[in-house]
């Protein structure tokens, strides 16, 4: 590591701890299996809907949560998801309490040992601007310049906005947590997103697909390292 990627690191760990990017986004696990038509959350998916942990989600339930201008079609990706397709989405849900929460949901099909798909699996990610006005502008004018030389992960950042609708903060949190949830370098997931770009290029849904497939296993065949 030379000394500037040394000077970079303090420069973007410092910026971190002063705006809070650094701190870890909420994110949960979900599941549904074709067989019983069932769907299974964890307690963090629970929280960000308003729910205590341990309560057993329906699709009724999902689909009352959405944002009423994203219902209409949330509603048939979910339906697409009971017909056996495939989900991602980057939309609006209310919790219990009217609080309204800025989601992305990235999923994987779920498989029995011989391959066949049994149902989908994959995340929660609360993207909520929970940030001050002072917060935001750090992030508009600060960040860009620390990471002005990361021409991969700016090129991953984008591949993450256009598929999923996302602002640069969100896609770059998104790599961060799956760096994190990894440990593989940040660096690395990035590559791996922007080295799969030529074929995952098609229509808008399998793009979204394609690239839950990348963003969920770019760690696999890689040593695991620190962050960074």
């Amino acid at each position: 590591m030379t000394e500037r990627d040394d000077v970079s690191m303090t420069e973007r760990a410092l910026v971190e701890r002063v705006i809070g990017l650094g701190d870890p986004l909420t994110v949960g696990r979900f599941r549904f299996r074709f067989a019983t038509r069932q769907w299974e959350w964890s307690d963090e998916v629970a929280t960000m809907h308003g729910y205590p942990p341990g309560t057993v989600p329906t699709t009724e339930m999902l689909l009352s949560h959405k944002h009423p201008e994203d219902r209409d079609r949330v509603a048939a990706m979910i339906t697409s998801v009971e017909d056996s397709g495939a989900f991602s989405s980057h939309h609006r849900i209310i919790d219990t309490h009217g609080r309204v929460r800025d989601v992305l949901v990235v999923s994987e099909p779920l498989a029995d040992v011989d391959g066949t798909p049994i149902g989908t699996e994959g995340y929660y990610i609360d993207l909520s601007d929970t940030a001050a006005g002072y917060r935001r502008e750090a992030l508009d004018t600060t960040l860009p310049g620390v990471l002005a030389a990361r021409v991969t992960i700016e090129q991953a950042k984008g591949a993450l906005m256009l598929a999923y609708g996302v602002s640069a903060d969100q896609a770059f949190r998104v790599l961060r947590w799956r760096s994190q949830e990894t440990n593989v370098k940040l660096r690395v997931i990035a590559e791996r997103v922007v080295t799969a770009l030529p074929t995952v290029a098609d229509n808008e849904v399998r793009l979204r697909t394609r690239l839950d497939h990348v963003l969920l296993t770019a760690h696999e065949g890689v040593r695991a390292d620190p962050v960074g």
